[in-house]
């Protein structure tokens, strides 16, 4: 039997990030927006209260959550302001490949410290000539004696700055193609490292973008991510798992959008009346309403099905794409709602506009979404 009612642990759960999105983040939203102050303050306040790194298993002493109970987080957080919650669950993209492939010391060394203190990680694999085609990456590491030497450039890495640990991918064996691909965990502090300038992006501004330059960075064989070759794999995998996620904060960033452009149709009167008696606007608001259900309807199928142990690649694809384009458009058209007043950065939209374009590109552009669905239709 298919049960939309939510249990109620994962109830209170929705509540207590609900609260922490409505209290903690919104009020900070648009400083961090301005200034694009990363929030360190906010995102310890959220590992405080269990919020952050809930998907670490119990036996490296995480919450061990199910992506479906993630996604209920992500919703709320993206909600608030999803230029924050991008910098408060940058550590999920980072830290699955690892949980996936990643052996036992390996997990217990750099999973456990998470739960000691507020920490962060990133994952570094796109590069200034490889984002979506990630075969093209340059990026090396050959094997002198028992470490790896790392040499290469990444590039629009979340969360760089402020990173304790990178995951990264590398060539091991060029000439194998994407399964001469390796991983491992680099520790940020390791000599030959050299982070660059914040990026000054369009929106998200709290999150902290930045290019990596690795020159010849010793990295012990010991953080090589399960085996040789198997670094394309892991990278790849960990986006069934992040996805849904991401997807999730984009319908958290539609409710908002929508919700704003209802209390402003409410009480912007035109022609004596509420503007949300015009039928445009209230067939502009009826469609949001009906993307945003869709959206997370694809979400939570998503998710629940890599929590039944099951491949949820065209799952996870299908909900990234829609989840973002539906972002998009919902806020486009709210900045419509509110017509001048939406084109002015004294009204929530506008933001919203600017932090959602972000969903259509990152981990994975709608464009390369649509071509994991089509391979799933076609050849699978």
């Amino acid at each position: 039997m298919v049960d939309f009612v939510l249990t109620p642990e994962q109830e209170q759960l929705r509540k207590t990030a609900h609260e922490f999105a409505e209290k903690v983040i919104r009020p900070r939203s648009a400083h961090h927006d301005e200034t694009g102050e990363f929030p360190t303050e906010i995102i310890k306040k959220a590992w405080e209260i269990g919020l952050v790194n809930t998907h670490i298993p119990q036996e490296f002493g995480g919450l061990g959550l199910p992506v479906f109970d993630e996604a209920l987080i992500e919703e709320e957080m993206g909600w608030g302001c999803t230029g924050i919650s991008t910098a408060i669950t940058a550590n999920t993209l980072a830290q699955a490949p690892l949980i996936v492939g990643g052996g036992t010391e390996l997990k217990k060394k750099y999973l456990e410290p998470f739960q000691e203190r507020s920490m962060m990680c990133s994952y570094a694999v796109t590069e200034p000539t490889a984002g979506s085609d990630v075969a093209s990456l340059k990026s090396t590491a050959r094997k002198v004696g028992n470490d790896y030497v790392l040499n290469g450039q990444k590039a629009w890495i979340t969360g760089a700055g402020k990173a304790d640990w990178f995951f990264v991918l590398a060539y091991t064996d060029k000439a194998a193609g994407h399964k001469g691909m390796s991983a491992f965990i680099v520790e940020s502090k390791s000599p030959g490292i050299t982070i660059g300038k914040k990026e000054q992006n369009m929106g998200q501004r709290a999150s902290d973008t930045r290019g990596i330059t690795f020159e010849d960075v010793k990295v012990p064989a010991e953080n090589l991510v399960g085996g040789e070759g198997q670094g394309f794999r892991l990278a790849m995998a960990a986006f069934d798992h992040t996805r849904p996620l991401v997807a999730a904060g984009a319908v958290g960033l539609s409710r908002a959008a929508m919700e704003h452009a209802i209390e402003y149709a409410k009480t912007r009167k035109t022609f004596g009346v509420p503007i949300a008696e015009h039928q445009a606007i209230s067939f502009m608001v009826a469609d949001m309403a009906t993307e945003i259900e869709g959206a997370r309807l694809l979400t939570w199928r998503a998710a629940w099905e890599i929590d039944q142990g099951r491949r949820n690649t065209k799952f996870a694809a299908f909900a990234k794409r829609f989840a973002a384009d539906t972002a998009m458009k919902v806020a486009t058209d709210a900045v419509q709602v509110f017509g001048g007043n939406g084109f002015n950065r004294e009204y929530p939209v506008e933001k919203l506009m600017r932090d959602a374009k972000i969903f259509q590109i990152y981990e994975g552009t709608s464009q390369i979404q649509r071509l994991i669905i089509a391979r799933e239709l076609f050849v699978r």
